[in-house]
This record gives C-alpha cells, sequence and structure tokens, in this order.
C-alpha cells in the first residue's frame, strides 16, 4: 500500500493546503495528514487537537485520508506508519529551496523516505497560513482562503 504523509503546522488550514489533500489523495492509497507540533511556533492560533478536528471535518469524503497530531521527528514518524513518501506543497522558490533541503535531511536520516513536492495551484500561490492569521487581526472575511469549517469556527471564536 502506498502511503503519504502530508505534515505541517496547518495553523490554520487554508485551501491551498485542502488542494493539496485533494491531489496527494489521488495519487497514493493513503494520505497521512500530520499536525506537526512546532515548539518554535509562539503562541498557536489552535491547540493540536483543535487542529486535528478542523482538519478532519474539512476532509470528511476523503475515504483515504487520515488526520493526527505528531510531536517529534518526521522520518521517524513516517517509519512508524509504513510510509515512504513525504507530501509538501510549495508555492515558490523560497518554498521550494526549504523543502529541498529538509527532503535530503530527512532522507539522510531515513534513506528509504522520498518527498514529493506539490507545486500549489496558481489559485492558491498567494497566500498561506501567516497571511490568513494577519487578515484574521483585521477583521477580514475568511471564506476565500480557509475551508468552511475553518471560517465557522473562527466566527465562532470572534463573537466568544
Amino acid at each position: 500500500m502506498s502511503i503519504a504523509i502530508y505534515p505541517g503546522s496547518f495553523d490554520p488550514i487554508t485551501l491551498g493546503h485542502l488542494d493539496v489533500i485533494r491531489r496527494a489523495a489521488a495519487c497514493f492509497e493513503k494520505v497521512i495528514v500530520c499536525v506537526m507540533v512546532n515548539a518554535e511556533k509562539r503562541s498557536p492560533m489552535f491547540t493540536a487537537e483543535e487542529r486535528v478536528e478542523l482538519i478532519r471535518a474539512s476532509v470528511a469524503g476523503m475515504d483515504n485520508v487520515e488526520v493526527e497530531s505528531f510531536n517529534g521527528l518526521l522520518a521517524g514518524y513516517a517509519e512508524s506508519k509504513g510510509a515512504n513518501v513525504l507530501v509538501k506543497g510549495v508555492r515558490n522558490a523560497t518554498d521550494f529551496d526549504q523543502e529541498y533541503q529538509m527532503a535530503a535531511i530527512n532522507r539522510g536520516i531515513c534513506p528509504q523516505l522520498e518527498t514529493v513536492l506539490l507545486p500549489s495551484s496558481p489559485a492558491f500561490q498567494h497566500f498561506s497560513s501567516t497571511m490568513v492569521r494577519e487578515m484574521i487581526k483585521y477583521g477580514q472575511p475568511m471564506e476565500k482562503y480557509v475551508p468552511a469549517p475553518v471560517a465557522e469556527e473562527l466566527k465562532r471564536k470572534e463573537r466568544a
């Protein structure tokens, strides 16, 4: 069985992330979206548990997609899941350079682990989770940037 891991912080998941998940799900028998807990990222918008639930709601109906969180070495996680592929979305040359370096590191740790870089669809190249968090600060509508379950949760948080 071909198992791919799509790792990220997903704080919050965007329509660009969802596009990569859909495309990866068409290529692999199973895709595990792995919410990585990054100790360097301060003040996350959502807890890891909230992100997992929001992603699960966003991928409902994608039968070959699972969602988990993990705090540790990605290569070890992939190995424990029997995955031989990491999927990474890239929007531009900067993303490519960063992901290329990470692919080499992961391959050094786990030689059988390949990294597949999926270029962003043009409609999603211009935004990121960081940009979404900035737009939220200024009360901008989120429906163009995040899946419906995330937009609904953001509205709920705003009212609270």
